[in-house]
């Protein structure tokens, strides 16, 4: 069975995390720009930065794949907030279901890690975008402050990761059972 592992990474947390689950698979990692045919993968497994309200890529990606029948399908999305928190989840889900079709969101394994962000690697146009939402996000009433906009307070203007390789395992579990292998023992 032939994989891979796709991914979305404005910063590079989104690409850490793939590049560690290829190796922990044995699938080939590669930029979403990068990935011609997707049909031709039984596995699919798909690491996306959290982007604008959306995945980076992930709608370009999979609008590429013709049927998700008899194919493993992952996705990871990457973001700063903390993805234990109900409402980030709840915000993220709505957000996928607006560039996937039902079906292939209903037919995929969904995780959500945590990533990170440096200030000092933000282009101006996002460090403006970033200056504009912490002073948007700062007079918003405290009742009105997500688990999103309280990790952006917490976190801007820093150098901040978040990345845990560990969280992985649950998805090298299911990679792992759609090649017929037991995933690498971590210990």
């Amino acid at each position: 069975m032939a994989g891979i592992v796709i991914y979305g990474s404005q910063y590079g947390t989104a690409r850490q995390y793939a590049e560690e689950l290829a190796g922990r698979t044995g699938h080939e990692a590669l930029p979403y720009g990068s990935v011609g045919d997707i049909n031709q993968y039984d596995t699919i497994a798909y690491v996306g930065a959290l982007y604008a309200g959306g995945v980076l890529g992930m709608k370009r990606t999979f609008a590429k794949l013709q049927s998700c029948e008899g194919k493993t399908v992952v996705i990871a999305t990457v973001g700063l907030a903390d993805p234990t928190d109900s409402q980030n989840v709840s915000s993220i889900s709505n957000g996928m279901a607006k560039q996937l079709p039902a079906k292939l969101l209903q037919a995929a394994h969904v995780f959500h890690l945590r990533g990170g962000i440096d200030y000092s690697k933000l282009g101006f146009k996002h460090k403006t975008m970033m200056r504009l939402l912490h002073g948007k996000a700062q007079s918003l009433p405290e009742e009105e402050k997500t688990a999103e906009v309280r990790a952006m307070l917490n976190t801007y203007g820093k150098q901040v990761s978040f990345v845990d390789f560990d969280a992985l395992d649950p998805l090298v579990a299911v990679l792992g059972q759609s090649r017929g292998v037991l995933p690498l023992d971590r210990s």
